[in-house]
């Protein structure tokens, strides 16, 4: 029997966890932070620890085997996602996964198969479809105060020239990694929810970097081909040395929206703040933004939980979350071939 509130085993004690995870879950009163698994803890890094009132796992296989475990959230490494949502799934467990969702369409296929097998939720932290800009931009265009749409830009530019040390596991090639899974995937995300899958799509997939001895690709170029003339470009870059990055660059037959800097959200978790504190999520007023203080990433699990209690449905539908690895893989393979493909 489902707890009240439900109870939320974490999978994975890395920056994932600590920043976006637990923090939400702890500022949803439908939610407890029941468990945590960790491998490797430290005596400078355990969860035990830091959350007294926990259980702490070692093993995914003996949480997952908690009667009393709701809701299993995954916030290891992409290349884990597969084995570890199948487990959870085949253990009665609803599941959350980080983002990327899995590094395959054909993992996302067998999940959302064996989720309906099980009669239950499958959800994918695609946390950026609650970004107050993203929020404004799809209201701006809903109204239609842009007009018809030709061009649509979406950035995650940064000035990284050296290989960060902190996430090694993000510089190495690796199923799931690289810059199209790891941020590309956000901005694919938000360009099919405004204006649904492409009818072509175009990749560049590269690293900026003088030195790459991994081979890792620390950056890319989508272009995103729709059948009325529109294109949508997704661009991530690790050298960008800009005062301002831009982040959207919209144009329309009646109007264009330029936006920069990114969301403030990830910034506020980071330093400790939280949904519900004064200032939460909330832009400078010249950033071209409308304020949505009560729409944050919280919305994730808040929906979550409302969809396990039955009364709604998840905010990230695994099938869509499927789409945008599939659009992944398209651009991959374009990229690798050179030219335009079909989608």
């Amino acid at each position: 029997m489902a707890s009240n509130p439900y109870n939320v085993g974490i999978i994975g004690y890395g920056s994932a966890a600590k920043v976006f995870h637990i923090p939400l879950i702890e500022v949803t009163p439908e939610l407890s932070l029941y468990a945590i698994v960790q491998r490797h803890p430290t005596p400078e890094n355990d969860a035990s620890k830091a959350y007294s009132g926990i259980k702490s796992y070692r093993a995914t296989e003996e949480m997952v085997k908690d009667d009393s475990v709701d809701i299993v959230a995954i916030t290891t490494t992409p290349a884990s996602h597969f084995e570890l949502a199948k487990l959870a799934l085949e253990n009665g467990k609803h599941v959350l996964v980080e983002k990327p969702f899995v590094p395959t369409s054909r993992e996302a296929d067998e999940l959302i198969a064996l989720a309906k097998k099980h009669d239950k939720l499958l959800t994918v932290y695609q946390n950026r479809r609650f970004d107050t800009d993203f929020l404004t931009l799809q209201s701006l265009l809903q109204t239609h105060t842009l007009g018809r749409i030709v061009e649509f830009e979406s950035h995650f530019d940064r000035y990284k020239p050296t290989l960060a040390n902190s996430k090694p596991w993000k510089t190495l090639p690796q199923p799931g990694g690289g810059a199209i899974y790891d941020l590309g995937a956000h901005l694919i995300d938000q360009i099919v929810q405004l204006f649904g899958l492409p009818q072509k799509i175009t990749g560049f997939l590269g690293s900026q970097r003088a030195e790459n001895t991994g081979g890792y690709d620390d950056s890319c170029t989508v272009l995103m081909h729709y059948a009325d003339g529109m294109m949508a470009t997704v661009k991530v870059a690790v050298i960008s040395p800009e005062a301002r990055q831009l982040r959207f660059w919209v144009r329309g037959s009646g109007g264009s929206y330029k936006k920069y800097h990114e969301d403030p959200q990830e910034a506020h978790l980071t330093s400790g703040m939280r949904p519900g504190d004064a200032g939460f999520g909330i832009e400078p007023q010249d950033h071209s933004v409308q304020p949505t203080a009560d729409t944050t990433y919280k919305a994730i699990y808040t929906q979550l939980a409302a969809a396990v209690a039955g009364k709604g449905d998840v905010a990230v539908k695994a099938e869509e979350a499927r789409e945008v690895i599939r659009l992944i893989e398209l651009a991959k393979r374009s990229s690798e071939e050179g030219r335009t493909v079909d989608v």
